[in-house]
């Protein structure tokens, strides 16, 4: 999903920054002191045109303060390299991660931009070797350079989703085990609607195999596959612009947003 989260809209997301880190946020900003819960996570943590994302909806039922950590397009990489956002998790009673894609990620084949992790910056010799037909310069955005790649070769393409797929578990243990305390995954599958591109639901080509392999690194898992009826709600209850309408009904609503928070909601009232 390759949507600016800055800009004109109808909600007000009070963009708020922590410490020395130069990411932005979705507010009002918490204090990183006393109880809190600590929520990492891309798109849809951050909850675009949602009014209330189930971090807030935790906070409410939990009853203590949860710092949502959700950044637009995020891959790992934009949390592996912020010591202040990874501070704060260690010090909260419980972090939710949620599981990002694999193709916003560095890795042998291409860079990504070190915060804008779906912004493609350039493709390694080896990724130019093996794609001579290619012309990296045609593509800003990881989802659709890789899209353009599998279309065009896919038994080469098929190379660079096996180097993204053992970056995405180097990385993801690295982020586990660099956070002290207690942390949950959140799986949230299928929830991307049409696989216009043919790469796949978010998050992209994570499966069963990858997550068993960080598993052991985490106190538990949370997995959420939403309901026929959360998803047929489509956009009922979002706000936005018309203009904004296609990048809406690429995210979840709020009903998928309300059975993320009810999945999570007693796993986290155990641990903290």
């Amino acid at each position: 999903m390759a949507y600016e989260y800055a800009g004109d809209s109808v909600l007000d997301y009070f963009p708020c920054r922590y410490g020395q880190s130069k990411l932005l946020f979705r507010g009002p900003r918490r204090k990183l002191e006393g109880a809190y819960a600590a929520v990492l996570g891309g798109t849809e943590t951050y909850g675009k045109f949602v009014a209330e994302p189930y971090p807030a909806l935790l906070e409410r039922t939990l009853g203590l303060p949860v710092v949502n950590f959700g950044y637009m397009n995020a891959g790992a990489d934009v949390f592996v390299g912020e010591p202040v956002i990874v501070d704060a998790c260690s010090k909260s009673r419980v972090t939710v991660i949620q599981l990002m894609g694999a193709q916003n990620m560095s890795n042998r084949f291409y860079a990504v931009h070190p915060r804008r992790n779906d912004r493609f910056l350039r493709a390694s010799t080896l990724m130019k070797t093996i794609f001579r037909e290619v012309d990296f310069t045609e593509f800003h955005f990881t989802r659709h350079m890789l899209s353009v790649l599998k279309a065009k070769a896919p038994d080469k393409y098929a190379l660079v989703e096996d180097e993204l797929k053992s970056a995405w578990v180097a990385r993801m243990r690295h982020l586990l085990q660099k956070i002290e305390g207690k942390t949950v995954l959140l799986w949230i599958a299928g929830t991307s609607g049409d696989d216009k591109d043919g790469l796949g639901s978010e998050p992209v080509m994570v499966d069963a195999d990858m997550v068993s392999a960080i598993r052991p690194f985490a106190t538990d898992l949370v997995r959420v596959t939403p309901s026929v009826v959360a998803m047929r709600a489509g956009t009922e209850g979002m706000h936005f612009v018309p203009l904004d309408e296609p990048a809406a009904s690429a995210v979840p609503g709020p009903q998928v947003h309300a059975e993320v928070a009810d999945a999570l909601a007693p796993v986290l009232k155990r641990l903290i």
